[in-house]
């Protein structure tokens, strides 16, 4: 954001699943450290491609709070097109009142990218990954690990600077809490707002996001700040399925009484 990090707040999602009775975890040794990386890793690498099959809603409400300022709400449904291809489309998205701050594409790629954090096997060479401990998250045990990039490219490529907690029994990533940095080039003069971002389970498999909040104060390096919350919601997830039948060679549309179904398992 152009003159313009925020603190964690406290959020439980109250229809996660729940673990009763929660052991902490003995420390695990250095070898089984690594495997819980290379288990999470493929665990989320097959959630990013399961979530390739999903829609869903996102909404993003940011407000300029201290001085009294501004406000940004955009929602948009993520889905796809009649050829098959990944869509973003808006739904609401009243005028932009925001009066001390500017979006950039930095911030855009936050959004889409940064907050709903996944770490999969093509990202992982790019994180410096390191075992913190053992805690719990709403009554689920979880492996707190610091995730910072090894290094900020010059391709203005956005990553990942924070931590993770991994689920000791699925071993997803169940909650995030970090800062979306990158290469801004000489002379710019942005910030970025810290972030928690909770998931919640989908069809009793993946963990999905559902909620990132902020609430902070942004400072520049004229020493001009603002406080600001922003919340982002991602909503109605559902399994995108299209029923087709092959005739000579060519895909045709299925004309059968099922059509073409959404439906959230």
């Amino acid at each position: 954001m152009l003159r313009g990090s925020f603190a964690l707040v406290c959020f439980v999602f109250g229809s996660a699943i729940l673990y009763g009775g929660v052991t902490p975890k003995p420390a695990p040794s250095p070898p089984e450290i690594q495997h819980i990386i290379q288990t999470f890793t493929q665990k989320e690498t097959n959630f990013a491609t399961a979530r390739q099959n999903y829609t869903w809603q996102q909404t993003i409400n940011l407000r300029e709070v201290d001085p009294p300022g501004g406000s940004y709400l955009l929602t948009e449904d993520v889905g796809f097109d009649l050829q098959g291809k990944r869509t973003s489309t808006v739904t609401y998205a009243p005028v932009a009142t925001l009066q001390n701050i500017m979006l950039t594409e930095q911030d855009e790629e936050d959004f889409q990218n940064i907050m709903p954090f996944v770490m999969t096997n093509s990202t992982r060479d790019q994180y410096l990954v390191q075992y913190l401990g053992w805690e719990k998250v709403d009554e689920i045990g979880c492996y707190v690990f610091s995730v910072k990039p090894k290094k900020l490219t010059k391709d203005m490529k956005r990553y990942f600077d924070g931590e993770i907690w991994v689920d000791d029994r699925d071993f997803q990533i169940v909650k995030t809490y970090g800062v979306g940095v990158g290469h801004l080039g000489h002379g710019a003069d942005q910030a970025f707002p810290k972030f928690v971002t909770y998931r919640q389970q989908i069809d009793g498999k993946y963990w999905f996001p559902v909620y990132t909040y902020s609430d902070s104060t942004l400072h520049w390096k004229d020493g001009q700040q603002q406080k600001i919350k922003l919340v982002v919601r991602y909503t109605n997830y559902k399994r995108f399925k299209a029923n087709s039948t092959i005739k000579y060679g060519s895909v045709q549309p299925d004309t059968s009484d099922k059509g073409a179904t959404n439906k959230q398992q």
